[in-house]
């Protein structure tokens, strides 16, 4: 099954201005949490299978992906275009930022750069994926390109950038997150459905810029469906988030930019990319694959050993609940990670932070059905934010209480 969801902002232009349909009425209450006297369900049940489970057919099981594999298999160079955010900071002049607008630049590998890339590796027949163990990439990665958002047991949409994802990056900034992370101790964030990862960008371009002093380490998760979105749209978003970070006094990383809107990838820039990351004290990690316990206790395997049980973790979300299988999924993952989180990390204060549509017009996942099984299963929901304007989305924190 392909289809599309129908309505306008699927993909974000550079603008980020669109004209949506009408949207349905807005939610009810923002707060509270189910009933801490109440047993749970079950977080992952039988219908956990994925997005739009296909009979039959079996879901892609959860991969972990080497960094160093997946920086071989980048092409000589990447074009990219630049999505410039609006950014609403502190309002409190005691933070130094004020009531100020500023802009954020976040950096998008073009699209038309990767169909270039891919059309070159079918001229190459040698699989450099296959030394990994990773199913072929090619169909999948046509498969999202093509004109359909979501291909069923296929594509997940992880190469279009969704509204959604752009007011996650707003909350995270007027909220300061990567300050309160890093402030702490050792920290992690896993961005679950990351596609493009508008919002770990962000963190990822705020942490290489947070001080001059040593840094406490910083774990980050990119974790999507599809093995083929990480290596040709996330990763290269990564690199060049640093890249533009670091244009203005790294000589070696102003010069790879071309007059043409691209980056060269040498051998010395990754080379440096590489540098940067252990200097700042920031570990990668990738995983694919579809949300399961299976795909829960991979990704724990990813994470430091030797993290302290007052470590911080942050879960981010955009677009993940579109159906009522994904938000199933969405929200059992997203529980179970919670729940092992306190049992691991008790005085970290886990959370998650979810941005979604209130609707999603003729697919049947909704932002307040996701609230509601949220709370159902025992954490405690409230909204960050709202948009009223157009298509009506929303913002929410979740977190056991």
């Amino acid at each position: 099954m392909a289809f599309s969801f129908s309505f306008s902002g699927d993909d974000i232009e550079e603008d980020t201005q669109q004209t949506p349909p009408p949207a349905p009425p807005p939610p009810p209450a923002d707060s509270g949490a189910a009933n801490p006297t109440a047993s749970p369900p079950t977080a992952f049940s039988t219908t956990t299978a994925g997005a739009f489970p296909v009979q039959g057919k079996p879901l892609l099981p959860p991969l972990l992906h080497d960094l160093d594999h997946l920086l071989a298999r980048l092409p000589s160079k990447i074009a990219f275009g630049l999505l410039n955010v609006d950014l609403e900071v502190d309002p409190d002049p005691s933070h130094g930022d004020g009531g100020n607008q500023r802009q954020l630049a976040l950096p998008r590998r073009e699209l038309w750069d990767v169909r270039v890339q891919l059309m070159a590796e079918d001229d190459d027949p040698s699989p450099s994926s296959a030394a990994a163990g990773e199913p072929s990439e090619s169909s999948e990665a046509r498969a999202g390109l093509g004109q359909h958002d979501v291909k069923t047991g296929i594509y997940e949409g992880g190469f279009k950038s969704w509204e959604s994802s752009v007011d996650l990056v707003k909350v995270l900034a007027r909220e300061r997150t990567i300050e309160g992370l890093l402030s702490r101790g050792p920290s992690v964030v896993v961005e679950l459905g990351c596609g493009t990862a508008l919002p770990s960008l962000a963190l990822f371009a705020w942490a290489l810029d947070h001080g001059t002093t040593p840094k406490h380490p910083l774990s980050l998760v990119l974790a999507d469906y599809n093995p083929s979105v990480l290596y040709l749209v996330t990763l290269p978003n990564l690199i060049l988030a640093w890249a533009l970070q670091q244009r203005a006094t790294t000589p070696l990383v102003a010069e790879a930019f071309t007059p043409d809107g691209e980056l060269e990838l040498t051998p010395e820039l990754l080379a440096a990319f590489r540098s940067s990351l252990a200097e700042h004290r920031i570990a990668l990690a990738f995983l694919s694959g579809a949300w399961s316990p299976e795909f829960v206790d991979l990704l724990y395997s990813a994470l430091p050993a030797d993290l302290p049980g007052t470590a911080a973790t942050l879960v981010l979300g955009s677009e993940t609940i579109y159906s009522p299988f994904a938000l199933e999924s969405f929200s059992a993952t997203l529980f179970a990670m919670l729940q092992r989180e306190r049992r691991e990390r008790p005085e970290g204060g886990a959370r998650a932070v979810v941005a979604a549509k209130r609707l999603y017009f003729g697919v049947g996942g909704s932002l307040d059905d996701f609230v509601d099984r949220m709370r159902a299963l025992g954490a405690a929901v409230r909204t960050l934010a709202e948009e009223t304007q157009g298509v009506h989305r929303g913002v929410v924190d979740c977190a056991l209480p």
